[in-house]
């Protein structure tokens, strides 16, 4: 990694400088009101590469979010760009035109500390958490899906002229450090020796030495790589897991979009289903008594049976309406014939879509497994043979979407091979 620049002035903040730093700001402290070192502010975060704080005063609060110049998971070993914090802004600001009230507001950005201020979302907390302990988010697939399709297809060809497309490439093309992570994290790292893999081993073992000598997996992750890499379909948010969406029974935010750019759709399609699937298959894990999480584990099964036909209907409703861009003009397909042939279209367009889906599904489980970030569906299941029979379940599920996509011809073949492999007893070594 190379030597990271820091913008004179920057500094990180922590509970005591940042009532100081927020104090000097006309619409924070009129946002929260009081004196400034009567607010209460704590550090909240839990995540692989940020400073977290909440910040109350007796008007309200604001959650405050800032970039530090290497990796928290890691340390100051890996040094990571400060302008992340940047494309994170822009990002909520083209999310929020395109699904205004399913992302946090931004109230103050600063790019010279790296620094974001946003609406403080209460009493919303971290969907994967929830799901750990067995909640129900009842808005979660209308949520999600309005966001998915809304920015996917507002920053598409299908509805931008292509200079303003190729002006929204160039953009988040800067961020490119933050698309290396995922280029090696997910894509390369958990199918060789890298050191930074971690397992739960001996008892997933021999699933790691048969991983790495698939090539038949390995070609098939390598081309959901160079699409990762050269396909400028859309702004996606690049990381879009349970893990990054907050949530209430009655409202969903989607966060932390620093690893934004402009790429394939399919990539933020397969991060929603793939972790539903980790979560669905850690139940086994969670439950005191087997069979006690039978009832939730179908309610997880029916967001993912659920989540692609929302989408799709979104999505292609948004392409009859309002598909001005430059792919597909309109004048192209103005009479009856044109337009019944565009739909042929659009409807090869969207079965291509599930298919790309499901392939970064699997290899978006995978990485979590077997690579360096792990999610806590897992994690949190605290006997290892227990744990690592979830997971093997988990790794060969992901293996048969990876190789197999083709022939999951819908969501329902893919909640049946789910349920399959739920009953399977893995070796474990």
């Amino acid at each position: 990694m190379n030597r990271i620049d820091i913008p004179a002035g920057y500094r990180p903040q922590n509970t005591a400088s940042l009532k100081t730093y927020l104090g000097a700001i006309d619409q924070i402290r009129g946002r929260l009101s009081g004196r400034p070192e009567d607010w209460r502010i704590e550090e909240v975060g839990d995540g692989n590469l940020n400073l977290v704080f909440k910040v109350w005063g007796p008007a309200g609060g604001i959650a405050v979010k800032q970039a530090l110049p290497y990796l928290r998971l890691v340390g100051e070993s890996w040094p990571l760009p400060l302008s992340r914090a940047h494309f994170e802004q822009l990002a909520l600001q083209e999310q929020w035109r395109a699904a205004p009230g399913l992302v946090p507001a931004l109230l103050h950005v600063d790019q010279s500390m790296a620094l974001t201020v946003m609406e403080l979302l209460e009493p919303h907390i971290i969907m994967r958490r929830g799901m750990i302990e067995g909640r129900v988010y009842p808005r979660f697939i209308d949520d999600i899906t309005t966001f998915a399709a809304q920015t996917h297809f507002r920053t598409s060809d299908l509805f931008l002229t292509a200079d303003r497309k190729k002006l929204l490439v160039g953009t988040f093309a800067g961020n490119f450090e933050l698309c290396k992570i995922t280029e090696d994290l997910v894509f390369t790292e958990p199918y060789i020796a890298a050191a930074r893999n971690r397992w739960t081993t001996p008892q997933l073992d021999p699933y790691v030495t048969r991983f790495r000598a698939d090539g038949d997996l390995k070609i098939a992750v390598s081309r959901l790589k160079l699409q990762f890499i050269d396909h400028a379909q859309a702004l996606i948010h690049g990381d879009l897991h349970t893990g990054s969406v907050m949530v209430t029974e009655g409202d969903t935010r989607i966060i932390d979009p620093e690893f934004a750019f402009v790429g394939p759709i399919g990539f933020d399609l397969g991060a929603v289903i793939g972790n539903l699937l980790l979560n669905y298959l850690a139940q086994d894990g969670h439950e005191d008594v087997p069979g006690a999480r039978d009832s939730y584990r179908e309610w997880v099964l029916g967001v993912v049976q659920a989540f692609w036909p929302e989408y799709r209907r979104k999505f292609l409703a948004l392409w009859r309406e309002q598909g001005a861009g430059d792919a597909y003009p309109k004048a192209m397909f103005a009479d009856a014939a044109g337009e019944e042939r565009l739909e042929i279209e659009r409807a090869a367009y969207m079965a291509r879509l599930f298919g790309e889906m499901i392939g970064f599904a699997g290899v978006k489980m995978i990485r979590r497994i077997f690579g360096l970030a792990h999610n806590i569906d897992f994690e949190w299941i605290a006997e290892p043979a227990r744990r690592a029979s979830c997971e093997a379940r988990a790794v060969t599920l992901a293996r048969e979407m990876i190789l197999g996509s083709a022939e999951i011809r819908g969501p329902g073949d893919l909640c049946d091979k789910a349920r399959a492999l739920r009953n399977w007893n893995p070796p474990l070594g």
